[in-house]
């Protein structure tokens, strides 16, 4: 599929993915594919960063790859890493055929064949389809250094293999970096991305993105779904739930064939929603009930 020509053919892409998003996402994502410039999104957990990639894959048509960061992820892991096991095989093989010709087996040791490509690499390859979707999950589990080496990765879309050399892409790949602000990255990475914050959807959108991800649940529960989530959001909790949590809980309120919002039902599914025990021991008691009564009092006609 070519890329969308404007801002609202964006938001109809996506939506074509059950993806459902403001007209101040669909700008930025726009200006990236039209600038070829990497995407930088920030947010809480759980509300939607990861998956704008994998519905621009599918929109497109195009590979995802994607990198899960960690703590402790270096270049070589996130590039490529050499076959180790089938070197040492091809060098005992070598030897046992007196194979002495050290500079063609190292030549051999070290070439395509024995090369593993990690997700940046394989970013840098030629595809039929067109450039690859390049998913950066989570850099902020990373550290500086991997930051650093990222800045000439997307700078110039290109990585440098010592024993190969230096691999450009044909293509720039799509770039999205994602981000739970668990720490700052660094100012010179982000000044390489068009920046986007992912905040929690308004009710009407939640309703939407609910509709659009769990078709089978009837408005009304959606709405005392939605309700009760957002007024669990302003609530002093360690981990808000966010959209995908959302979700799930629709998807568990369905199998249990429910059909409205009970104190009793949810005490019974808080952990679809909130992933903490000590968040769950706040709503134990009367408090899942005054949250229920609020939200069911939000949905009342002024």
């Amino acid at each position: 599929m070519a890329q969308p020509q404007s801002i609202d053919a964006v938001q109809e892409m996506l939506a074509d993915q059950n993806y459902v998003c403001g007209r101040a996402l669909a700008t930025v994502v726009f200006l990236s594919l039209k600038l070829g410039r990497p995407l930088f999104l920030e947010g809480e957990a759980g509300v939607g960063k990861t998956e704008i990639a994998k519905a621009l894959s599918a929109a497109l048509g195009r590979r995802l790859i994607r990198l899960q960061c960690y703590e402790g992820l270096d270049a070589s892991s996130a590039v490529y890493e050499w076959n180790f096991p089938a070197q040492m095989v091809a060098i005992r093989t070598a030897e046992a055929a007196g194979n002495a010709d050290r500079e063609m087996l190292q030549d051999e040791l070290f070439g395509p064949d024995y090369l593993i490509e990690r997700p940046l690499l394989q970013a840098m390859r030629p595809d039929a389809n067109g450039a690859p979707v390049l998913l950066i999950d989570e850099l902020d589990r990373t550290d500086e250094p991997f930051e650093a080496f990222l800045l000439e990765a997307l700078s110039d879309f290109q990585v440098t293999i010592p024993e190969l050399g230096t691999i450009k892409a044909p293509e720039p790949p799509i770039v999205i970096l994602t981000s739970n602000r668990t720490r700052e990255v660094h100012d010179a990475l982000k000044r390489r991305c068009l920046y986007h914050w992912v905040d929690y959807p308004g009710f009407d959108r939640e309703i939407d993105i609910l509709q659009a991800r769990a078709p089978e649940a009837s408005g009304a529960l959606s709405r005392e779904i939605v309700a009760f989530v957002q007024k669990l959001r302003t609530e002093d909790l360690f981990k808000k739930p966010g959209v995908a949590e959302t979700i799930d809980w629709a998807k568990c309120l369905l199998a249990l064939d429910v059909i409205n919002l009970s104190p009793e039902v949810i005490a019974d599914t808080l952990g679809a929603i909130l992933k903490y025990q000590d968040d769950i021991a706040k709503l134990q008691g009367s408090e899942a009930k005054r949250l229920l009564d609020e939200a069911k009092a939000s949905l009342e006609p002024a």
